[in-house]
């Protein structure tokens, strides 16, 4: 009798919330039927990565190649991580949503997202021992307030019940903005020995296999140097979960 009390007590302050404040689309802000949904025309023009792709890297492919099949950058330079996926491409679709979570201050978009995370990312979810998010520097973190990668972490380890390290992985020195670099090559070589596993976590790393999260991959320099770091201290596998990646490669890209 209290548990059902409740329940409708809850959904009547639901409804009533949300006849004040009626849910929007994440990404073009029309009215949704909950919160942290996208409506039917901006689902429609969203680039879902479900198809063929590369059983390392999961780069899309055009065409169906076979079960296993790497691709041609996975095959001459074998990333640190065992395997990455991500749940869409990185386009103008996209982009708005994601960015208003990542500089946007949009919080409340996480759980939505990290909803997609644990559909698209299930097989690595079953196979994963602990999450870890990939960190900030202290210094970038402090002005940006939020982690945005830690956050869909958070919400991932809710949903899913699996355990999270927060303070496992450090970013041990500050880094120029991926953004900024033009190439892969730069890209890795502005994190090169950026990320390290704290000493007080390395016995919750060793011997398990962790999922690395991230929000966008580019060109996977930095889930690789975060990869690096944790094999370092004796992770027995390292799977990146990502909630977008850019498709089209930059010069020298491993994407």
């Amino acid at each position: 009798m209290g548990g059902a009390l409740h329940t409708g007590i809850t959904r009547a302050g639901r409804a009533t919330l949300d006849l004040v404040f009626p849910p929007l689309c994440i990404a073009c802000r029309a009215h949704v039927a909950e919160p942290g949904a996208m409506c039917v025309t901006c689902w429609s023009t969203i680039h879902f990565l479900d198809g063929p792709m590369c059983e390392c890297c999961g780069l899309p492919f055009e065409l169906d190649p076979g079960a296993g099949t790497l691709c041609a950058a996975c095959h001459a330079r074998p990333p640190a991580f065992d395997k990455a996926r991500a749940v869409m491409r990185y386009d103008d679709a996209s982009k708005a949503p994601i960015l208003a979570l990542k500089h946007g201050d949009r919080l409340d978009l996480a759980p939505g997202f990290t909803r997609w995370l644990d559909r698209g990312g299930r097989v690595l979810l079953d196979e994963a021992d602990i999450i870890v998010a990939v960190p900030l520097h202290r210094v970038r973190l402090w002005r940006r307030r939020y982690n945005q990668s830690a956050e869909l972490a958070r919400a991932l380890a809710r949903l899913s019940g699996k355990p999270i390290e927060f303070a496992a992985l450090t970013r041990s020195r500050q880094t120029q903005s991926q953004g900024a670099m033009r190439s892969a090559k730069a890209r890795r070589r502005n994190v090169l020995g950026a990320f390290r596993v704290s000493p007080g976590h390395k016995s919750a790393i060793a011997g398990r296999n962790i999922l690395l999260i991230d929000d966008v991959l580019t060109t996977g320099a930095t889930v690789e140097a975060c990869a690096r770091a944790l094999k370092r201290a004796e992770a027995a596998k390292v799977f990146v979960l990502a909630l977008a990646r850019v498709v089209r490669a930059l010069p020298g890209d491993m994407i």
